[in-house]
């Protein structure tokens, strides 16, 4: 897809504006659009936002006339998310970056879990069906509840495919070992929120993984932009700071970390780191 024409006014400030939505629901597709822009100043979002109507409209054209089944719905989904635009995951090149950067993700038509199921939520919600990222460990899953009550679970990186709780279970004994059982917190929805920032946590971990400590930290930067207050970013912030040598950089995230933590032993390992680099930088 060739972006241009009027690119992004300021997708810092829209992110910010997301954040002081706190848990409350808002427009994860255009979250995410966001995030790929931070590092694209001056590429057009206009393209890949028309892109998203069309899923929009197409998916509007499919469910005319559906009851309002779950089933229905999912099958929906995936017709014209994996069947009719070739969404699918990319297994051959999973841990390539380009598939947690959804205008890449829109181009390329491949994607993380997370990635895909993003767009499933945007077309979903907006024929106003009930939608929702699920807290599904290591693999991100959508699930659909229809006006009947009914919930189905889809896996959007496998073309839509609906999951029954023996696959679910096959699936978390993949993720977390043999002994794993299928419990109550892996059905929780997340919030939008908590959407983005498994987004996030992908592209951190894959930086951190390929020993990218600078690429790291900007995207710690990104994940505080949408989670201002969580003492863990800083205290993630501070560590990457040490990694990279900047050791101001460190004392000051670590104070706000020590200063925004509740009492207890990482706490006080934290003083003691903040000591030592103290001594230090003097």
């Amino acid at each position: 897809m060739t972006a241009s024409g009027r690119s992004t006014p300021d997708p810092g400030r829209l992110l910010a504006e997301l954040a002081g939505k706190g848990e409350s629901a808002f427009d994860v597709a255009e979250a995410a659009l966001a995030l790929a822009a931070l590092r694209r100043p001056g590429l057009s979002l206009d393209p890949y936002r028309a892109h998203l109507r069309e899923l929009v409209q197409d998916l509007a054209d499919r469910a005319a006339g559906l009851p309002p089944a779950a089933a229905d719905q999912a099958d929906a989904l995936a017709e014209v998310l994996a069947v009719q635009h070739g969404y699918t995951g990319d297994e051959e090149t999973y841990d390539d970056l380009a598939n947690a950067d959804l205008m890449q993700v829109i181009d390329r038509r491949r994607g993380l879990p997370v990635t895909l199921g993003i767009l499933y939520i945007h077309a979903g919600r907006a024929q106003g069906w009930d939608v929702v990222g699920l807290n599904f460990p290591g693999h991100f899953l959508i699930r659909v509840q229809g006006g009947d009550a009914e919930r189905v679970i889809i896996d959007p990186f496998h073309r839509g495919r609906r999951l029954e709780a023996h696959d679910l279970r096959e699936l978390l004994k993949t993720v977390q070992g043999q002994a794993a059982e299928l419990t109550p917190e892996v059905y929780q929805p997340l919030t939008d929120r908590a959407v983005v920032m498994r987004l996030l946590n992908n592209i951190k971990l894959r930086h951190m993984e390929g020993s990218r400590f600078a690429q790291a930290l900007e995207t710690v930067t990104d994940m505080q932009r949408l989670a201002p207050d969580d003492p863990a970013l800083w205290r993630e912030r501070g560590l990457l700071h040490m990694r990279v040598g900047d050791l101001p950089g460190a004392i000051g995230a670590l104070d706000e970390y020590v200063a925004r933590a509740p009492e207890g032993p990482d706490r006080t390992r934290i003083d003691l780191v903040l000591q030592e680099l103290r001594q230090r930088l003097h």
